[in-house]
């Protein structure tokens, strides 16, 4: 950013923003301005009030006290159609896209009524395919969004942006799904972009991206605006501390034998499922006491072993082994009566009950089990298993009668880390376990994974972050096309490495070579 764009009227400010959701006060007071072509990093812990100052910003909240300035105009506040009308565009950390909808016809969504005869579904398609081909965030445009992964699901949310023309972006977590490259590549793209005039509010909690991309880094904390640093003059270890108001460490993965074989796929074969492929001649061993990660970009196969590990899908070639035995019939219950931990993608969708409250869901899994008493579910016992579940693992809640849904996305995870560890699982799939979490709770869940491999649990860590792979994991497979690399045993493969396994290359070498 130029001195002459810093010289120049802010395209964005914020004042004295209020708001409380009952007693809550989710943001105290915030103030902040940003300039033409500036970068700023939005960071706090999860419940920091980062996601609701950005949904005031883009119009679906109404601030109780505060206003909203875009290019020197008083924004209209709880309607994200002036906001759209400004020039801001979001792209949500939960996203807010229509199942049934196809991804090109999502994009244009809001944009004109679908059935304008302007509408010209070849000229929308041909943009996108220019934005999806310059961005690196390849997508099929005439996909149902319902059938679409996670990882696919987050680049229609960045295309749909970018589609709009926005000149002020809302980035919320924009790389949790990207190769390291496409991460390069992506930032790349937005440099230029900044140098031609966008402005961006960034928020990560990947601290190399908020130092590698920004200008200027705000810390939100219960709500409150309590530092800011130009980028230039911080560190990654300063504002992981400015965060959550002290030092942070991460979990030490101390080398250890690996253990018995626990769960062992022979040449396993699975169908795909609408866009997503399925499994090709996988074979995978878990041992006891060993974290083996796996990498690989959403989509490629990751939820068809994730779903067969939980008892949701059987092969269709191939054997399925746990402690030796061989799986003839296999379902969520036989999983879970086997020793297998659960830590699902998707938190709001296939981790919790939304309306449930704390002690519902944190006895969702085994009420059967350990609160049954005579075709009774025994409350007092449920509640008070769920206040064991919160002091434990340290979930912010006002207590066991709260609503999930009312939680931030780290307490969240937190009970139900709690409700798979407590059950003191053999075998622990932990798919995407801190996305979109704050360096504290990151630092949390890591720790008891480790803590679980430790006491004997093999734990397969499913992660399109490399950082988190690379740090955790005894082994690394990559996975691609449903396709799974060699192991890579821990130090032994750079994150480029990984990530040319990650794009393909990596098995085009294996397959040309032999």
């Amino acid at each position: 950013m130029s001195a002459r764009d810093q010289a120049q009227p802010p395209v964005l400010r914020l004042s004295n923003i209020t708001k409380r959701f009952g007693a809550l006060c989710a943001n105290d007071d915030v103030s902040f301005s940003l300039a033409k072509g500036e970068v700023i990093a939005l960071l706090g812990e999860n419940g920091a009030g980062k996601t609701t100052l950005m949904n005031i910003l883009f119009g679906q909240y109404s601030a109780d006290a505060g206003e909203v300035e875009v290019f020197g105009q008083r924004l209209a506040p709880g309607n994200p159609r002036a906001a759209l009308d400004a020039g801001v565009g979001m792209v949500h950390q939960h996203f807010t896209l229509a199942g049934n909808l196809t991804v090109w016809e999502n994009i244009v969504l809001g944009t004109q009524a679908l059935s304008a005869p302007r509408l010209r579904a070849r000229a929308v398609k041909a943009r996108i395919a220019d934005l999806s081909k310059r961005f690196h965030l390849p997508v099929d445009p005439d996909a149902k969004v319902g059938q679409l992964s996670v990882g696919e699901r987050q680049r229609v949310e960045i295309l749909k942006a970018l589609y709009r023309d926005a000149r002020i972006l809302i980035l919320d977590e924009p790389t949790a799904v990207l190769t390291p490259q496409e991460s390069d590549a992506l930032f790349a793209t937005l440099r230029e972009a900044i140098g031609l005039g966008l402005s961006v509010v960034f928020i990560s909690h990947k601290l190399h991206e908020v130092m590698a991309i920004s200008h200027r880094v705000l810390v939100l904390r219960h709500g409150r605006l309590v530092a800011e640093r130009a980028t230039a003059d911080t560190s990654r270890e300063e504002l992981a501390a400015l965060m959550v108001g002290g030092a942070v460490s991460s979990p030490k993965i101390a080398p250890m034998p690996p253990g018995p074989a626990l769960m062992r796929l022979s040449d396993v074969s699975s169908k795909g499922e609408g866009h997503a492929p399925g499994l090709q001649s996988v074979t995978l061993t878990l041992h006891g006491g060993q974290i083996t990660g796996l990498a690989g970009v959403s989509g490629n196969g990751q939820g068809a072993l994730s779903d067969l590990i939980s008892g949701l899908a059987m092969p269709s070639a191939g054997q399925l082994e746990i402690a030796g035995d061989a799986i003839t019939n296999w379902s969520p219950r036989r999983a879970l009566a086997r020793g297998i931990g659960r830590i699902p993608e998707d938190r709001h969708h296939t981790g919790t009950i939304a309306d449930f409250d704390l002690t519902e869901n944190a006895v969702l899994e085994t009420y059967t089990r350990d609160f049954a008493r005579h075709g009774w579910l025994d409350w007092a016992a449920a509640r008070a298993h769920a206040e064991a579940l919160i002091a434990t693992y340290d979930v912010r809640c006002p207590g066991p009668d709260t609503a999930i849904r009312l939680l931030s996305g780290g307490n969240m995870q937190k009970l139900i880390l709690g409700r798979v560890l407590e059950t003191k699982p053999r075998i622990i799939l932990a798919n995407q376990p801190v996305r979109g979490l704050d360096i504290g709770a990151l630092n949390y869940v890591h720790a008891r994974l480790a803590e679980a491999r430790e006491q004997g649990a093999a734990v397969l860590l499913i992660s399109e972050d490399l950082d988190e792979i690379i740090t955790l994991s005894d082994v690394i497979h990559v996975i691609s096309q449903g396709r799974l690399s060699p192991a890579f045993a821990r130090g032994t493969m750079a994150p480029e490495a990984l990530g040319r396994w990650m794009a393909g290359d990596g098995f085009a070498e294996v397959a040309h070579a032999s």
